[in-house]
């Protein structure tokens, strides 16, 4: 189910792209359980380690972009004429913008999570903005131009949402799924053979054997941050090429 507001009496629906890309998102999920090949629900589909479950979800928003499919979906409701190029660029920009600030705030959340996750138990209470700045100093990212997104107090998803020890799984996810559309880039885009080889490599195996080596064998060696600084407009575009 998805929260989309819905239209006046007599009047379509029109979702915002950020809707547009939750809808991928989500359809990511369903795609990584409708083509899971297990027997048992503990190790199908999605049902994965945290820093895993989100690769296949945020993969599939890149094809929300993708010109061979926005062309098929998004279009004018009224004259059913395809989004214009010129508006597709601006939407590829504008979501390029601030991600210096951006990134620099999710490495720094990520951290103060594994630093109090790595605090031994049995130690007296901590004063929770001491250690918190220490925290930042410790791992180099006391920024004064970035101060911190979540401050320890508030930061749910580390205190009771299940993301203790595992904030970075957002980041580690984004890598692999940067890696994987830019494989498919490289390998000829969106083909069938390129689907079925990502359904048979990583959609169909579920929890059924470590993920480092399931990812080595789609995209043919570690995964790398470039695709992801590329994605984000930190580093300069490599043209792609047919391995």
């Amino acid at each position: 189910m998805c929260n989309f507001a819905k239209s006046a009496d007599g009047q379509p629906v029109l979702l915002s792209f950020d809707d547009v890309t939750t809808a991928f998102h989500e359809f990511g999920h369903a795609l990584h359980g409708l083509f899971a090949s297990q027997n048992y629900p503990s190790v199908s589909g999605s049902a994965t380690a945290r820093d895993f479950v989100e690769y296949p979800s945020q993969f599939n928003e890149h094809w929300a972009l993708d010109p061979i499919v926005l062309k098929n979906y998004a279009l004018n409701y009224k004259t059913h004429e395809a989004i214009p190029d010129r508006l597709v660029k601006k939407i590829k920009n504008a979501a390029t913008f601030n991600q210096g600030y951006a990134l620099t705030e999710l490495v720094a959340a990520a951290e103060l999570d594994m630093q109090w996750a790595l605090k031994p138990a049995g130690q007296p209470k901590s004063d929770v903005d001491a250690f918190e700045t220490a925290a930042l100093e410790k791992t180099k990212l006391a920024v004064a131009e970035v101060p911190p997104r979540y401050r320890s107090s508030y930061f749910t998803h580390i205190w009771t949402l299940g993301y203790s020890a595992g904030y970075y799984a957002y980041l580690w996810a984004e890598m692999l799924d940067d890696d994987t559309y830019a494989w498919f880039e490289d390998h000829g885009g969106l083909t069938a053979a390129n689907g079925q080889r990502y359904r048979d490599l990583v959609l169909s195996r579920g929890h059924t054997m470590d993920y480092g080596d399931m990812f080595r064998a789609f995209y043919g060696k570690d995964p790398e941050i470039g695709p992801l600084l590329e994605n984000r407009g930190l580093k300069k575009p490599v043209r792609h090429k047919k391995h």
